[in-house]
């Protein structure tokens, strides 16, 4: 049984980017598609990788983490070390976040005491 491929457009189509992001990721060198002429050929592996690199994304993970995490996988016959450094980096995505929602909600405070004198002044214009 041959191996499933995928061309560009198919991955583009399923993951809802650009072939352009495609290209860029392979630009990048998160992707590494084999050629046949002119044409990428893309196998099962590249289509994991795209998922994961969308997912990185998402997470907020820049493209070099993506990448060192790809690395890792790469270049290691356990996942101990991928594991441990995706453990790491959660970590630190997640006190971002965490002070992002800290911020939000100072600045969602102020909005209300704003909120509240402007009412109230506005209140007090009216019955003069």
């Amino acid at each position: 049984m041959a191996d499933v491929t995928y061309t560009i457009g198919e991955l583009s189509k399923t993951f809802d980017i650009t072939p352009r992001s495609i290209r860029f990721y392979e630009e990048q060198g998160l992707l590494q598609p084999e050629r046949a002429g002119q044409n990428r050929v893309y196998k099962k592996k590249d289509k994991t990788r795209l998922k994961l690199i969308l997912r990185g994304k998402r997470l907020g993970f820049s493209l070099a983490e993506v990448k060192t995490l790809f690395a890792l996988y790469d270049n290691s016959s356990n996942s101990e070390a991928q594991l441990e450094a995706m453990l790491l980096m959660t970590e630190q995505k997640r006190a971002i976040m965490n002070q992002q929602l800290e911020d939000i909600q100072m600045l969602m405070n102020e909005l209300d005491e704003v909120e509240a004198r402007c009412i109230d002044e506005l209140s007090e214009l009216r019955r003069g």
